[in-house]
Order: C-alpha cells, then sequence, then structure tokens
C-alpha cells in the first residue's frame, strides 16, 4: 500500500482500503507520530502501541469499514476531514454489528511532504 499520500483528502480512502485490507502496518503509517484516535465506543487513545492494538482488534474482528468523505478544509500544514463512516465488525457475541458516525479528523502535512492523521475523532456513532 502506498502510504506516501500528498493531497490529505485521499486520507480517509487510504485508511479505508488499509482496515478493509488487514494491512495493520498501512493503517499505522498513515498516522503522525503522536496521533491521537477515539474509537467508535468513545476511548480515546494514542501512542503507536494503543494503536497498533486498537486497529489490531479490529481487523481480527472483521472490520469492514466504508468512509464517504464529505469536506476537505486543506491548510498549508494542517486540513480538517469530515467523513461519514460505517464500521461493519463481529462482536464477542459473533453477531456482526454496524455502527456508524460522522468524524472530523485532522491532518498535518510531514517534513516529507506527505500528509497524516493528527487526530481521528469518530463521535456521533450510532
Amino acid at each position: 500500500m502506498n502510504t506516501a499520500i500528498t493531497d490529505p483528502a485521499l486520507l480517509p480512502g487510504a485508511f479505508e482500503d488499509a482496515l478493509n485490507g488487514g494491512d495493520v502496518e498501512g493503517v499505522l503509517a498513515l498516522f503522525a507520530p503522536g496521533a491521537t484516535m477515539r474509537t467508535p465506543a468513545g476511548e480515546v487513545i494514542a501512542g503507536h502501541e494503543a494503536l497498533r492494538r486498537e486497529i489490531s482488534g479490529t481487523v481480527a474482528a472483521r472490520g469492514r469499514l466504508t468512509n464517504v468523505p464529505r469536506l476537505a478544509l486543506v491548510g498549508a500544514e494542517a486540513a480538517l476531514l469530515v467523513t461519514d463512516w460505517t464500521l461493519e465488525v463481529t462482536a464477542p457475541d459473533g453477531e456482526r454489528v454496524a455502527p456508524t458516525g460522522t468524524t472530523a479528523n485532522v491532518a498535518c502535512r510531514g517534513v516529507d511532504g506527505c500528509w497524516r492523521f493528527a487526530v481521528l475523532n469518530p463521535l456521533g456513532t450510532a
């Protein structure tokens, strides 16, 4: 997977592709150092290992993400990306569940010129 994203509006699609492909390392490569993420359950996690555990758990639960971009406000070094999402996963009881919501993500441009997520914030889950 190409994680050299030079257009921040492409980050939600790259995240979807990597997660749906079971590519934990590809998902992690889309995060900036020190990034934070709010899980669909509302927990805020930060740090590479915590993000790895969360993404690995989603992959293990056969997570299937669908992102629909709504808005990309791009500045020189930061971008706000608003996306509607659905994440179908297998619950511990074996049932498939599909929470949905809208996320307001913040991306930043790295010194390499590539964009990565600094904050993923999928609030508004249903």
